[in-house]
C-alpha cells in the first residue's frame, strides 16, 4: 500500500513545476529566502534581462512563496526585502473608514 502524506497545496504546485519558467522561478525563491530579518537584496540587470523582468519575476516568485515584499528600483538595480507583518495584527487599513449603516 503507497504511503499517504498531506502538504500545502503551495507546496505541491511549487515542487511539481517544471519547465525553463519554473526554473526561473525557483531561482528567484531562492533570492527572496535567503534574505534575513531587517536584510534587503539587490539584483542587477545585465545584457541579457531587464529590469522590469527582474521585478516581475521577484513578484512572481514572491507570491509562489507567499511572502509579502517591497520591490524598488534605481536605475539598473533592483532592491527589495520581505514586508513586515503588521504588529497590531488588525488588519486595519489607512484612509478614512466606510460609513457603518445602522438597521433600525
Amino acid at each position: 500500500m503507497p504511503k499517504f502524506d498531506l502538504v500545502p497545496l503551495q507546496e505541491a504546485m511549487t515542487i511539481t513545476a517544471t519547465g525553463k519558467r519554473a526554473q526561473i522561478t525557483h531561482e528567484y525563491m531562492g533570492f527572496i529566502n535567503r534574505l534575513g530579518s531587517g536584510e534587503a537584496g539587490k539584483l542587477e540587470a545585465n545584457s541579457s534581462e531587464s529590469v522590469t523582468a527582474i521585478r516581475r519575476r521577484l513578484g512572481a516568485a514572491a507570491k509562489a512563496a507567499g511572502k509579502d515584499i517591497v520591490i524598488k528600483r534605481n536605475g539598473g538595480s533592483v532592491f527589495f526585502w520581505v514586508q513586515p507583518k503588521n504588529k497590531s495584527g488588525t488588519g486595519r487599513r489607512r484612509g478614512r473608514p466606510r460609513k457603518n449603516e445602522t438597521l433600525g
